[in-house]
């Protein structure tokens, strides 16, 4: 396969969306497929082709890239019954997965497209929904070299940077690192909030200075901002429940390494509670309501 022509997006949240645009925008002739039927109709009012199935979105595509939001859906999507792999691609077609998935699961998934006679590259995405849109993603890779070479114009059309750390496997490895450690700046982030409010300090002039030190990370800055605005209802961008799939998958992996991970395992925990309070569907900087309930350690605990 010498050219990418024809180009099926599978699942169409927030960031599927906007890749499928961008392909579009890019010239790529798009076909689109998710459960809900009603989110394919803008893109097929773009140009792109609504497909009642993955299976049908991916017949004589030389390509097909995959957004879905865990294991379980993934699954579905390429191995179901009118699943991905039950189509007949183009032989040696490209096969991205860019949800955030369990390790284990993408090195099965790998084995299975390989089998199918495809070519698997390992693509988490990195970066928020409006970066989807205007094509100014990450690409966190873990592919084959001649496999990347060929993906490489529906990267450029989806993303400003593509890091490549090694064999399949290695970019879903990162993801879920970095995905862990998001965590845990928003879950001391939000505690550091809490105190800060009890404290009788300004919320907003609290957030404004650690913008401007050392602890600010992006992450942190956006958690502080979103707490202090208290809109976590509004303009979803990452759910508890999301969240602490992520969490959850990554301390998976830290197990199967032999690494504990006792930072993250505490903010897991405090995402699990945001969803035993019914708010698995807000903004995760709503974390902040578990932070300012938290009960004190016991005098004299460290």
């Amino acid at each position: 396969m010498t050219t990418l022509r024809s180009v099926a997006v599978v699942g169409l949240g927030q960031m599927g969306r906007g890749i499928a645009l961008r392909l579009i925008e890019a010239g790529f002739e798009v076909r689109v497929h998710n459960r809900t039927a009603a989110r394919m109709e803008p893109l097929a009012a773009r140009g792109a082709q609504a497909c009642p199935s993955a299976r049908a979105a991916c017949e004589g595509a030389d390509a097909v890239l995959a957004v879905v939001s865990d294991d379980a859906a993934s699954r579905a999507i390429w191995l179901g019954q009118d699943g991905i792999l039950k189509a007949a691609l183009v032989p040696g077609a490209l096969a991205l997965e860019c949800s955030t998935l369990s390790h284990a699961w993408v090195m099965e998934l790998s084995a299975h497209v390989r089998r199918c006679g495809l070519r698997y590259l390992d693509t988490p995405v990195t970066g928020l929904p409006e970066m989807a849109a205007t094509g100014r993603l990450t690409m966190l890779v873990g592919a084959e070299s001649a496999d990347l070479d060929a993906a490489r114009p529906l990267l450029a059309a989806i993303s400003e940077r593509t890091i490549v750390f090694g064999a399949v496997g290695t970019g879903t490895a990162y993801k879920l690192i970095v995905n862990l450690l998001g965590a845990i700046q928003i879950a001391s982030a939000a505690e550091s909030m809490a105190i800060a409010e009890r404290a009788g300090l300004d919320p907003a002039t609290v957030a404004d200075a650690i913008a401007a030190g050392q602890a600010g990370s992006p992450q942190v800055v956006r958690t502080c901002r979103r707490i202090v605005e208290g809109r976590h209802d509004e303009h979803v961008v990452f759910t508890p429940a999301l969240r602490l799939k992520d969490v959850r998958y990554a301390l998976e992996f830290a197990r199967s390494l032999g690494i504990g991970s006792p930072f993250g395992a505490v903010a897991g925990r405090a995402f699990e509670r945001l969803l035993d309070l019914g708010l698995r569907d807000f903004n995760e900087t709503i974390v902040i309501e578990v932070a300012r309930t938290q009960a004190a350690d016991p005098p004299g605990a460290a």
